[in-house]
C-alpha cells in the first residue's frame, strides 16, 4: 500500500517540470515529495522574514518592498538578488505611499 504524503504543492507538476530538462532521465517517486517539502519550508522561511520586516515598520500588509528588503539584508537569499533587482526599494516605495495617502473629509476643501 502506498502512503499518501500531504504537500502544499503539487507534486505532479513538479514531476513534469523536472523531466522537461533532458539531462533529467526517470525521477524516483520519493524526489518530487522531496522537492515539495523542500520548497515548502524554504517559503515558509522567506514569508515569516518578510514578516518580521512588515512588523518591524509597523504595516499591516506584505508588500513586494519587504520581501525585497528581507532578499537584500538576509545571506541566506542572496541568490535571488537579480530578481528582485527591478522592483524600487522599500525606502522609495515607502514615500510613494505617503504621497497617495488621501486627506481627511474634514481637510478637504469643497468645490462651491
Amino acid at each position: 500500500m502506498k502512503k499518501k504524503y500531504k504537500t502544499k504543492f503539487p507534486v505532479a507538476r513538479i514531476k513534469k517540470i523536472m523531466q522537461l530538462d533532458e539531462d533529467v532521465g526517470k525521477v524516483a517517486q520519493a524526489t518530487p515529495i522531496l522537492i515539495s517539502k523542500a520548497l515548502e519550508l524554504f517559503m515558509q522561511s522567506l514569508i515569516d522574514q518578510a514578516c518580521g520586516e512588515a512588523r518591524q515598520r509597523g504595516a499591516k500588509r506584505l508588500t513586494v518592498s519587504h520581501l525585497k528588503k528581507t532578499i537584500d539584508t538576509t545571506e541566506q537569499f542572496d541568490f535571488l538578488k537579480d530578481i528582485v533587482a527591478n522592483v524600487p526599494d522599500p525606502t522609495d516605495a515607502m514615500e510613494e505611499d505617503k504621497a497617495r495617502v488621501k486627506k481627511p473629509k474634514s481637510a478637504r476643501v469643497k468645490d462651491e
